[in-house]
């Protein structure tokens, strides 16, 4: 998958009152954290998206990240993400974002390259245990 480095994702998003960290049991009312690895882990969809197999996708399986500056409600980020390795199994992403004012986070995200089918096969015969 050498041919996927390189390849770059933006995700542009203005913070809304529902990604405060005041939703996630803290008082702070800026962008709460787990709502910025999530906009990271779009951007990095968006980056190699066209580019798999229409059998394969890709899931989220690691962050490595920093989460640089507090960002209040109405601000812009621009989420950016880059592929700096691939294999065939799975996809390293550099990822960093703004706000407009400050750099917010930097650091990385990894997402396995899985089959569509198992993955949902896989996912059924876990509902269907629970229900037995």
């Amino acid at each position: 998958m050498p041919d996927l480095i390189g390849k770059s994702g933006v995700l542009v998003h203005t913070v809304m009152p529902t990604d405060l960290a005041t939703h996630w049991k803290n008082q702070l009312p800026v962008l709460a954290t787990p709502i910025l690895l999530w906009l990271a882990e779009l951007a990095t969809i968006k980056a190699v998206e066209g580019a798999l197999a229409p059998d394969s996708m890709t899931v989220g399986i690691g962050h490595h990240n920093r989460h640089l500056a507090p960002t209040p409600v109405g601000f812009t980020l621009r989420i950016h993400a880059t592929v700096v390795s691939a294999t065939a199994k799975q996809i390293v992403f550099d990822v960093e974002a703004t706000d407009g004012t400050d750099r917010i986070l930097e650091g990385t995200h990894t997402r396995a390259i899985v089959d569509r089918n198992s993955f949902e096969t896989r996912i059924n015969h876990k509902i269907a245990g629970r229900q037995a």
